[in-house]
């Protein structure tokens, strides 16, 4: 019996340990296991969201998929992101935070299974699923805002705004047609509107490079479905030879983006919270169409004859997103490289042009970069 009384004196200071804020100048801060648990969840809920607009482009269903991917991918980024955000202020590693963000990886499971039926304008289950996540996120402030003195009443309003989004979410369920899409668009800005309605009282501390690190990490994995569909090609060119083009392009694309963002530490873009806001929202327009390259390039696997529009309009959209949020220095090449991109669309093979123009884009980058830091 004596033996056990220290066990549970252990467990009873681990549930009531206070939340407090993370350092925001903590060395080496990295991404823990767990957050590497939940970013591995959402793979699923994007791999699925990219194959539904796949699919629908195909069937040339295109506006109908452009709008549902859009709405339904909205709905993935922003779990990941009000997870990711908080917990880079307040994961504590114990028994109940752990716990806690289990349950919102459940909810991730749900919202990944109900992706399918969302995409064809039911939203039951990726609510059930977002439900789920919102209500251990609103349990999670709520310890926040009884442990940290500083930030309580930012945390109070963060619970009370993520809680009036879910009934709002719930109410939405009852509407067809324009008006739910309507509604869905009012939720989206009230969504968007609640963390920075929450911050005017006073800043919820995150580590800038922790930020930086996360949004790398979830680049990578939407840079996996154009891996996918390029593996998809180099399938098909064993049976259709003339597809190693598209196998080739899709190699040289990733690359291409993968270098771009990464060639600049991100972590020094995140002064303040205004930079914090705008990089971390924008981000939407990265993240989504990194996604919709990959849907594009599958597009063409199975469509040769179509039009490379479902490729090279993501590619543009992309680089204007880096180059408005990440790039620096900020040069006119990517925007240059972006208009030449959408003209491709009419030029003959025009996966292997947005590569080719991409691999050019690259190179100057690197030239530019290397002058100004010699003449530094």
């Amino acid at each position: 019996m004596s033996s056990s009384r220290p066990v549970r004196s252990q467990w009873r200071q681990q549930w009531r340990k206070p939340m407090r804020t993370r350092d925001t100048h903590e060395p080496h801060r990295v991404a823990t296991p767990l957050e590497l648990l939940f970013d591995l969840c959402f793979v699923v809920a994007i791999a699925l969201t990219a194959q539904l607009l796949h699919h629908a482009i195909t069937d040339g269903d295109v506006a109908h998929g452009i709008v549902a991917y859009l709405t339904v991918f909205f709905s993935v980024w922003w779990a990941w992101m009000n997870f990711t955000w908080f917990a880079s202020a307040y994961d504590t590693d114990d028994v109940a935070y752990r716990l806690t963000t289990l349950v919102q990886i459940a909810g991730v499971l749900v919202l990944a299974a109900g992706v399918t039926d969302a995409f064809h304008g039911h939203f039951g289950t990726v609510t059930v699923g977002y439900v789920i996540m919102r209500a251990a996120l609103v349990t999670q402030w709520l310890r926040a805002s009884s442990g940290d003195v500083a930030s309580r009443r930012t945390a109070r309003r963060m619970a009370i705004g993520v809680s009036a989004c879910m009934v709002g979410w719930g109410l939405i369920l009852l509407t067809h047609g324009t008006l739910h899409l309507t509604l869905f668009l009012v939720m989206v800005a009230a969504e968007l509107a609640v963390p920075p309605w929450a911050e005017r009282v006073h800043p919820t501390p995150w580590h800038p490079h922790h930020i930086a690190e996360r949004y790398g990490l979830l680049f990578i994995i939407v840079l996996g479905e154009i891996v996918l569909s390029t593996t998809l090609a180099v399938q098909a060119g064993f049976v259709q030879d003339r597809l190693w083009w598209v196998a080739a392009s899709g190699l040289v694309i990733v690359f291409a983006f993968w270098w771009l963002y990464f060639d600049q530490p991100a972590h020094e873009l995140l002064v303040d919270n205004r930079h914090a806001f705008v990089w971390g929202y924008g981000h939407y327009v990265v993240f989504g169409s990194a996604a919709a390259i990959g849907a594009g390039i599958a597009v063409i696997v199975d469509r040769p004859d179509l039009s490379g529009a479902p490729v090279t309009i993501p590619v543009a959209l992309l680089l204007m997103a880096l180059w408005a949020l990440h790039l620096r220095p900020r040069t006119w090449l990517e925007p240059a490289a972006a208009a030449l991109v959408l003209a491709a669309t009419f030029v003959g093979p025009s996966l292997i042009v947005t590569a080719a123009i991409l691999s050019v884009l690259v190179a100057a980058r690197l030239v530019v970069t290397r002058r100004r830091a010699s003449a530094v």
